[in-house]
């Protein structure tokens, strides 16, 4: 019986086994609460901690108490985001982001809305780059933040975030960005990227579900947050609860492998990303791809398949983990907003998959699924014409 190959690792990774040993201990004798000061069970929880945080700041460019551990990179954003609107009010009420974000950042920012908060939406230009001079204009002087993942979730297109953070610190503005989907993909520097606020996330990674991470810069300048969840000051008084600690020892775990093999990691991955890519170009006509080639990670392909509906394909490939560039919402199926933005008709929107390769696809995962696909859209199309 054909195994079902995942290509869905922007959704979720697998957790390595190898952070899933470092994890175990700490659901067994190593069970101690890391604000117990009193004894060594305490002791030892708070010890695993603070390599965990400095194994995240190091692969970041970050110091260890830059890095206040959350939920996820949605609690990161939502914290990133209303935290800094609320402490910097003073200064002023206005937001930029842009139309290709993650729901986890466009949804906090609409949250605003009513509360008083202007809020500038800039489109992407057609690649899904962010166009540097549409910032400039739309930074105003009432701003205080501008949000701008850096990489999309969708179509992979990775931003000219240093570039952002030079306009950004030019301005006088806080920059945020949701890392999420880079972290742990592509080397990161938020010292050089003159990043502000950066949310991160262990289960992108090969980490566990459940936890992640905001940096917040302490230097340079030092940025002020108001925190969103109260009740004993934990996190540096920015994110109150008991630590996670077995998830937190998964998510340094993860990112000291990351560090180690981040490199050839990603050359592993782009070769096996563009022979997906070639053997649907070659076995396919009318394919179009999503977003920039060259400025993408390197596991990410979003694909447009002309005649052949996205929700059909999945159907027709239950031994393939992917997804579509679709979002269904209430059972009405919605062309994805992020394809929309870039100027993929609906249509095509409707015809789209997302591959996302990770670190224990091969070769022969991808030569499978790209036959697979091949046979399936050919037979949509036979059912359907265009």
């Amino acid at each position: 019986m054909q195994k079902t190959v995942y290509l869905d690792n922007q959704a979720t990774t697998p957790v390595d086994p190898r952070v899933l040993d470092a994890m175990l201990p700490y659901f067994g004798p190593k069970f101690g609460n890391a604000a117990s000061r009193s004894h060594r069970f305490g002791w030892e929880a708070e010890q695993a901690v603070e390599l965990a945080r400095k194994r995240v700041a190091d692969l970041a460019g970050a110091l260890p108490r830059e890095i206040v551990f959350t939920s996820g990179a949605t609690e990161s954003n939502n914290l990133g985001i209303k935290g800094a609107v609320e402490a910097y009010r003073a200064k002023g009420d206005h937001v930029v982001t842009v139309a290709t974000e993650h729901k986890a950042v466009l949804d906090p920012v609409r949250r605003l809305e009513p509360l008083g908060c202007r809020v500038t939406v800039l489109p992407p230009l057609g690649d899904g780059l962010f166009d540097l001079d549409s910032l400039r204009d739309a930074i105003l002087p009432e701003t205080v933040l501008v949000s701008v993942m850096y990489a999309n979730n969708e179509i992979g297109v990775i931003q000219p975030v240093r570039n952002i953070g030079a306009v950004c610190r030019e301005k006088g503005v806080l920059f945020h960005c949701d890392a999420a989907q880079a972290f742990g993909k592509i080397p990161i520097d938020v010292a050089g990227d003159n990043i502000d606020l950066m949310s991160l996330s262990a289960h992108k990674m090969y980490g566990p579900k459940g936890i992640g991470a905001l940096y917040v810069r302490r230097r340079h300048p030092r940025v002020q947050l108001a925190a969103q969840m109260d009740g004993g000051g934990h996190e540096f008084g920015l994110r109150s609860g008991t630590l996670n600690v077995p998830a937190i020892v998964g998510f340094g775990e993860a990112c000291a492998i990351c560090a180690r093999e981040l490199a050839e990691e990603a050359t592993r991955l782009c070769d096996l990303r563009d022979r997906l890519k070639r053997n649907l170009e070659a076995g396919l006509d009318r394919v179009f791809v999503n977003g920039s080639m060259e400025h993408r990670l390197p596991g990410n392909l979003n694909m447009s398949f002309e005649g052949a509906d996205g929700e059909a394909l999945l159907m027709s490939l239950p031994d393939v983990a992917l997804s579509t560039g679709s979002a269904c919402t209430s059972a009405v199926v919605e062309p994805s907003h992020v394809l929309r933005a870039i100027g993929v008709s609906e249509q095509l929107a409707h015809s789209s998959l997302r591959f996302g390769l990770g670190r224990f696809n091969t070769a022969e995962d991808i030569d499978y699924v790209a036959r697979r696909v091949i046979e399936s859209v050919r037979k949509l199309r036979s059912l359907a014409p265009v």
